[in-house]
């Protein structure tokens, strides 16, 4: 006995109803379902479509889905940190190695002179206020996005998620570290050094995360998922 187009799209409105929303997972779990409720149906031939299913699913464990959702995304958080490295690479090279230079330049200055707490507070703010407004911005692309193709791929909510909550996170982690080294040290220059490296980072990833990714999104899950242009 062989599944139907309809157990298919049943088996789909399953994984939905066990909280997996994105549609390549989606894809994985109702493949795995079916191989395995055709396997069962070998042994149990009377068994209804309904059952084998709930058979199968058994197998999951206690937890359902939600391990290998889990482990899904642990996969794809490397793969979209392998894309950003990539994209950050660039900016060691000509000619972005000017513009690197001169982000590391300006936040060296700020730190290293008699106001440095007042202006890299300053600076600092701006940006995390300038993440919040992108991310919104990003939430609600993504939204239209599903809405159009009525599917959300995994690694597309990471560019669109992910992103602009690393962007808004890591400036606070980065401030945080200023006001501890600054208690310590009082900003010598190597803790200058240390603080304007890391500041300049965050700007090029934080830059990449909110504006790069998102322009990039069609080509990025083109190359990952070979199936996304046939969908």
């Amino acid at each position: 006995m062989k599944l139907t187009n309809q157990h298919i799209k049943q088996l789909y409105k399953f994984t939905r109803e066990h909280y997996v929303k994105h549609y390549d997972v989606q894809t994985e779990l109702v493949d795995h379902l079916a191989n395995d409720i055709e396997q069962i149906w070998k042994k149990i031939p009377t068994l209804s479509f309904e059952k084998a299913r709930d058979i199968s699913f058994k197998k999951f464990g206690v937890f359902g889905f939600m391990d290998i959702l889990e482990e899904k995304q642990k996969q794809l958080s490397k793969k979209y940190y392998k894309i950003i490295l990539t994209f950050v690479k660039e900016w060691f090279s000509l000619p972005k190695i000017i513009l690197t230079f001169s982000i590391f330049l300006f936040f060296y200055m700020l730190l290293t002179s008699n106001i440095s707490s007042k202006y890299f507070f300053g600076v600092w703010i701006i940006y995390i206020a300038y993440t919040s407004i992108k991310m919104y911005s990003l939430n609600k692309e993504i939204k239209i996005r599903k809405k159009k193709t009525n599917m959300l791929w995994l690694l597309e909510d990471f560019i669109y998620k992910q992103g602009a909550t690393n962007a808004t996170i890591m400036p606070i982690y980065t401030f945080q570290l200023f006001v501890n080294i600054g208690e310590i040290v009082n900003f010598q220059w190597y803790s200058a050094l240390l603080l304007a490296s890391l500041s300049t980072i965050m700007i090029i990833v934080g830059h990449i995360s909110l504006n790069v990714l998102p322009k990039k999104t069609e080509k990025l899950l083109e190359d990952h998922y070979p199936e996304y242009n046939l969908v």
